[in-house]
């Protein structure tokens, strides 16, 4: 296991002789927006010991170049003879990095039938239906479009002048956004609350609504996530909104899990459950797959750290509910993704494979930042994102994945069934449902400073995980 400078990421993975030395620019660029410790590793599989690198790196203050130690962390990996034994676990303790990530929905409309009342309609297809909306003799494509395009503006912007993007409490719910009607559909999911809840019954904690039925036949599935967006055609198997993954590829953001007190990884009673957003960019083959084994800092903000408890039967963990917050980066703007009360069904295979789900309850003001608005997005240094940006963003977006922002905000909230709101009553989160699968990986916690600033790293074995 390798730690090296947070500073600096290598644009590619060490490999070759035991110690390398990168002297130009060229070779080093900077890590991303996100604070933590920079830490590369060498897969695990073939179960040769790991010798420290060394890497040079030329700094951006007068022309001196960084000398960064990476030091190798002998005590974490063990003999070979034990990692064929126990591949992921060590002394009780696990870690594992999210290699994928997206909303668990269910098969498209057309096929499902999920939509008797058809497709929500973009704006552009709204005011093309209008009398003013219809194509004009010889009218070019071009012209068109940007027709179009200005009658979707005008359809997005309030009665009091402000557009409905950023301000969609100013608008009305739209008669061209369907959610999904049936709830006899099977969806991807699990049971949040231990009931199956219909509109006829009040579940504590909750709002009247109608849970789906799992892929397996399994009933109480809590995902109105997905009543909410599964008529959307960007939410359909062609769509572009269930393809965010990427972001967390490009080393935007990332995810972490943690196991410790684990007896049996095949049935425990009790184990110590971590989820952490990642401080580190995810590393990736020459393939662009995620790379099993290396070595990651969980974000040391609080806000992005979440503990609980939960126990392995028959090789499944599942966990107690926990709030848990990540990471979210679109057009450049950095935003948050929050799960309130999240929960972890996950099998574990015996490499150390994660699949399964991470469930909870996100806020809805926040489901609509991170999905459809953007209104709280900033820039790098923490600041808010430019006017522009953040409007700009959430309009292109309305008109090219086909919904109203309007339309989005307020089927969020006609869907919501989670935290009620102690005066109103009325709901403020949606169920929300993520299909994950997660490798193995070394979680190193603990106090973590900045490679720039000089001063020394400094971990505890029993901090890794």
């Amino acid at each position: 296991m390798i730690i090296m400078s947070s500073a600096y990421q290598l644009k590619k993975q060490p490999v070759g002789p035991v110690t390398e030395t990168v002297t130009s620019n060229s070779d080093c660029m900077p890590a991303n927006g996100h604070s933590g410790q920079k830490i590369a590793s060498e897969s695990l599989a073939t179960s040769k010991p790991i010798s420290g690198r060394i890497f040079s790196c030329m700094g951006d203050a007068g022309g001196l170049f960084r000398l960064v130690q990476i030091l190798t962390l002998s005590m974490l990996t063990g003999a070979s003879a034990s990692h064929a034994e126990s591949p992921f676990v060590k002394e009780g303790k696990a870690g594992f990095v999210v290699s994928h990530i997206e909303y668990a929905l269910a098969k498209d409309a057309a096929e499902s039938g999920a939509c008797p009342s058809g497709i929500s309609r973009s704006l552009s297809e709204v005011y093309a239906a209008t009398p003013a909306g219809k194509r004009r003799k010889d009218e070019s494509d071009d012209e068109y479009t940007e027709r179009l395009q200005a009658g979707a503006r005008a359809i997005s912007t309030a009665p009091n002048g402000q557009n409905l993007c950023e301000h969609p409490e100013a608008g009305k719910p739209d008669s061209n956004t369907f959610t999904v009607e049936p709830s006899d559909i099977p969806v991807s999911g699990i049971d949040l609350d231990g009931n199956a809840s219909t509109a006829d019954t009040v579940t504590p904690g909750s709002c009247p609504h109608n849970d789906f039925i799992g892929t397996n036949g399994e009933t109480g599935i809590d995902n109105q996530f997905y009543r909410a967006v599964g008529c959307s055609r960007s939410f359909q198997s062609s769509g572009q909104s269930n393809g965010w993954v990427v972001e967390m590829l490009t080393g935007s953001w990332g995810i972490l899990l943690t196991l410790s007190g684990v007896d049996d990884i095949k049935n425990d009673d009790e184990v110590e459950v971590g989820i952490f957003a990642n401080a580190d960019p995810i590393m990736l083959s020459p393939s662009r797959d995620p790379l099993a084994y290396a070595t990651y800092i969980p974000d040391q903000d609080p806000r992005f750290r979440g503990t609980t408890r939960g126990r392995i039967k028959d090789g499944v963990l599942t966990t107690e509910p926990t709030d848990v917050r990540f990471h979210h980066v679109v057009n450049s703007m950095l935003l948050e993704r929050p799960l309130r009360d999240a929960q972890l069904k996950v099998a574990i295979s015996e490499d150390g494979a994660m699949d399964g789900f991470l469930a909870g309850y996100t806020p809805v003001e926040g489901m609509y930042d991170i999905q459809y608005g953007y209104r709280n997005g900033k820039t790098r240094f923490g600041e808010p994102a430019p006017l522009k940006l953040r409007s700009g963003s959430a309009n292109g977006a309305a008109f090219v994945l086909g919904h109203s922002c309007h339309g989005a905000y307020y089927a969020l909230y006609e869907n919501a069934d989670g935290h009620p709101d102690p005066k109103t009553g009325k709901c403020t989160s949606i169920s929300t449902q993520y299909r994950i699968k997660a490798i193995p990986a070394f979680v190193v916690d603990g106090d973590v400073a900045s490679a720039a600033s000089g001063q020394k790293v400094e971990t505890e074995a029993n901090n890794v995980h």
